[in-house]
């Protein structure tokens, strides 16, 4: 897993409140140099592979139906086309205050196969997830790869070099632990992107979990009294890295700590699906362009219609509290 510096272009909260901060959701993915949005949640929808949210608050709750793709996740119009071994980065960002609200806690990344069907027909209750990526802390011990994300920085994985061909769903999930000193206090953020992987990769996984099933509440790294020490070892949630995702593939250390590589400088130029990079071509079956966003270009967004984002608080890492409060949002449809 990589680090990218990549600045969002989001559309601004009319009438924000000064230094007010929020939750936030998936704003956008790229896929071997192919940018797709992600919708804001509530607006009225563009093509995305991204699964569209209706809240940008948390998962609240090991148990929670919501800790599969997201707050009340919609099936995505698009499946967007993909490889074995591409490279797919993750921008995360709040439609207030632009770019990621929290500092604190993991961020791992799971794969599903939609089977018996298209992704933009799969219901994700039923998939079986494998974990492909994980990252932690920074080698210092103390700072999170989620200031990261904070500072406006994209997050890349690599996906396994021997997938199978066929549709898979992305769960890239951020957890903010700044209030998980009490039982109950972990606030899940999952998104699923839809994908077709081309190729004639043979590779299936050799374990699977379900979501919700994987954590419960009081697994370490999810209820971590500690988790302000700079000197604890952060203990991951959830499976361990599937047998797909090679030592090369994954960003884990011995202690999770470290991703392989950062990497700086601004979004790399479009190019096809699969690119230089991917070991193989799209399936023959990836969708047209009235459903998939062409190679080489932006699915735009669309300005927004008008809504409302419940702001809950919480407790940031120096233990200084924080208010999310309601803001309004003025857009038009286009």
């Amino acid at each position: 897993m990589h680090i990218l510096s990549l600045t969002p272009t989001l559309l601004p909260l009319l009438a924000l409140l000064p230094g007010v901060s929020a939750h936030g959701y998936l704003a956008k993915v790229t896929i071997d140099g192919t940018d797709y949005v992600g919708n804001v949640p509530n607006a009225k929808p563009d093509p995305s592979p991204i699964r569209q949210i209706d809240d940008i608050g948390p998962v609240k709750g090991a148990s929670n139906p919501f800790l599969n793709c997201g707050q009340a996740a919609a099936l995505a119009s698009v499946v967007a086309p993909a490889n074995s071994g591409s490279k797919v980065q993750f921008l995360w960002g709040d439609p207030g205050a632009t770019n990621w609200p929290h500092n604190t806690g993991p961020l791992m990344t799971y794969m599903a196969q939609c089977t018996g069907t298209t992704c933009d027909k799969f219901n994700g209750s039923t998939a079986q997830w494998f974990k492909i990526d994980e990252i932690g802390k920074k080698p210092d011990g103390t700072t999170w790869y989620q200031q990261d994300v904070m500072n406006g920085q994209a997050i890349e994985v690599t996906l396994p070099q021997n997938l199978a061909p066929g549709d898979y769903l992305i769960r890239h999930e951020i957890i903010a632990l700044h209030l998980a000193n009490s039982l109950g206090g972990a606030e899940f953020y999952p998104s699923c992107t839809q994908v077709r992987i081309g190729g004639s990769g043979t590779g299936t996984p050799n374990a699977t979990v379900l979501f919700p099933g994987a954590y419960n509440d009081n697994d370490p790294g999810i209820f971590d009294p500690d988790v302000f020490n700079p000197g604890q070892v952060y203990a991951f949630p959830g499976p361990p890295i599937s047998n797909l995702a090679s030592a090369s593939d994954s960003s884990s250390t011995e202690g999770g700590q470290a991703p392989s590589s950062a990497i700086s400088g601004g979004i790399v130029s479009p190019t096809n699906a699969g690119g230089s990079k991917a070991t193989s071509t799209p399936a023959s079956s990836a969708p047209t362009a009235s459903s998939t966003a062409s190679s080489g270009k932006t699915c735009k967004l669309r300005k927004q219609d008008s809504g409302s984002y419940a702001r809950k608080r919480g407790v940031d890492a120096a233990g200084r509290k924080r208010h999310f409060l309601r803001s309004a949002v003025a857009r038009s449809s286009s």
